[in-house]
């Protein structure tokens, strides 16, 4: 039919539009949200709402997993590609809602090419047919091996070494893993056990979580593995995963998990999962880290000697205080951080005083000592420096530990302990399943202190000085003289004297 002088219009301005709409998109290319620490992480367009991850583990840690990962998210934009964080694996095939999707990859992106432009607002599944390496830099994080299989290490930027992803705290989403395996392993991973089905010699395993998780607190553990079960606070099922011949060993340190679930439900609240754990591995990180449900461990903090029982038990509070502060509350860039580890450090040294008669104040002291050194060397605890490309983990400095704790410390001593108090099971109760910002801590510590705790908060967040501690102006910070050594790794403090 001819077009009328009323439809011509009307096509051309539909045309003009969608020439605006395709130049304001991003070319293809690798992508980023933008987060300052890590800029390359995380894709826009579009918000995860699950995973299903499929993984064949062939019985060797140098030989690639088969993998199949189907994500179902809602775009935010209208998408003519759309991108994933993805490394370390190759890809045979994409499909966007069933059926067949171009793909390249640049970079560390997996950039997806639907049949059909994608508009704003809809469902859409994408599934990426894959293997997923182990092999490689181990340091840099994603599957690490030990001495009887794999285990995940994903934080920071390392979930997208394991399986395609949206890598980027912010982005939330439910998790399902089946995982396939030689009849001999044991495979565990964050959730709960949804389904076990044998079939030619093999067996696979599906797990599933009841709340969601940020990518970088994935855990897959696969190995010769004793699983020991027990009941925690209010019937919580605890699960501890341990290698077979260091069960009895072991078990002395993992019968404390329950009291410990209790004592950090007496500070904060219900325990926000479904369930709780330890993984020891046999492997060498030079840390631990607080994967959802399912904290990872080294065998040698509780096998080596050296270690005061103290010590270890603080560590293991601190990955437990995580799964509030961290994993229930996930930070919404990666410069909040010290959101996380301020208050699992915080917690670990509370726990520290009431049990083995370390005082806080004095930790604190020694902290605010340093902590211009600190300061100088890392950055302030919520602007800190941007990590090594080569070296990511050297953003864990000493300044998000202690150096955070201080700012807490500061802050409780300024309002009050009551005041403190319920301030963080507010914050814990306000923000689960979520992610949050400095700026809505800091909005919040005023509404609960019935007055603005911007111009102090922010001192002790931005300064690259330590501000005068309330209630202590004998304390002294000493000049920096040198940069401070970096912990090996996330969360491991050098062997206490």
């Amino acid at each position: 039919m001819p077009l009328t002088s009323r439809r011509l219009r009307a096509a051309l301005l539909a045309t003009a539009s969608a020439t605006l709409v395709a130049a304001t998109l991003p070319a293809p290319g690798p992508l980023g949200i933008g987060d300052r620490l890590f800029p390359h992480l995380g894709n826009p367009g579009y918000d995860v709402l699950s995973y299903d991850i499929a993984l064949t583990y062939h019985g060797g840690n140098t030989e690639p997993l088969d993998a199949v990962t189907t994500i179902d998210a809602r775009t935010t934009a209208p998408l003519e590609h759309l991108n994933l964080d993805f490394a370390r694996g190759t890809v045979s095939s994409v499909e966007v809602d069933g059926s067949s999707a171009g793909f390249a990859t640049e970079g560390e992106d997996l950039i997806i090419r639907p049949p059909a432009r994608l508009p704003a607002h809809v469902p859409v599944r994408i599934t990426v047919r894959h293997t997923s390496d182990p092999t490689g830099d181990t340091g840099s994080g994603g599957w690490v091996p030990t001495a009887d299989g794999l285990a995940m290490a994903n934080q920071t930027d390392a979930a997208h070494r394991v399986f395609p992803a949206n890598d980027h705290p912010s982005d939330k989403a439910y998790f399902t893993f089946h995982v396939t395996a030689p009849e001999k392993f044991t495979v565990v991973a964050g959730g709960l056990p949804a389904g076990k089905r044998r079939h030619a010699g093999a067996t696979t395993w599906t797990y599933r979580t009841a709340h969601p998780m940020a990518t970088e607190l994935a855990q897959v553990s696969i190995g010769r593995s004793a699983v020991l079960r027990r009941t925690g606070p209010h019937g919580l099922p605890v699960r501890d995963v341990v290698p077979v011949a260091d069960r009895d060993e072991l078990e002395p340190w993992l019968r404390r998990t329950p009291d410990q679930l209790a004592w950090m439900e007496r500070q904060v609240g219900p325990y926000p999962f479904e369930t709780y754990g330890l993984l020891v591995a046999d492997t060498e990180t030079g840390f631990e880290l607080e994967t959802q449900t399912l904290s990872l461990f080294e065998r040698s903090l509780f096998t080596e000697a050296g270690y005061p029982a103290w010590y270890v038990e603080s560590i293991m509070v601190h990955e437990l205080a995580h799964q509030w502060f961290g994993n229930s509350v996930s930070p919404r860039t990666w410069s909040d951080l010290w959101l996380n580890e301020g208050h699992a450090t915080w917690y670990e040294a509370r726990y520290a005083e009431e049990h083995a008669r370390k005082p806080l104040e004095r930790r604190m002291r020694e902290a605010y000592a340093r902590s211009d050194a600190w300061r100088a060397a890392g950055g302030p605890p919520a602007r800190p420096d941007v990590p090594s490309p080569d070296h990511k983990i050297s953003l864990f400095r000493p300044v998000v530990y202690d150096g955070s704790a201080l700012v807490l410390y500061a802050l409780r001593q300024e309002i009050g302990a009551e005041a403190f108090d319920r301030l963080e099971r507010t914050w814990v109760r306000a923000h689960r399943d979520g992610s949050a910002t400095t700026d809505r801590f800091t909005a919040l510590a005023s509404r609960v202190a019935g007055r603005d705790l911007t111009a102090f908060l922010d001192g002790w967040l931005y300064g690259r000085t330590t501000p005068p501690m309330p209630g202590h102006p004998e304390w002294r910070s000493a000049a920096p003289r040198s940069a401070e050594p970096e912990p090996r790794g996330p969360v491991r403090a050098p062997k206490p004297a």
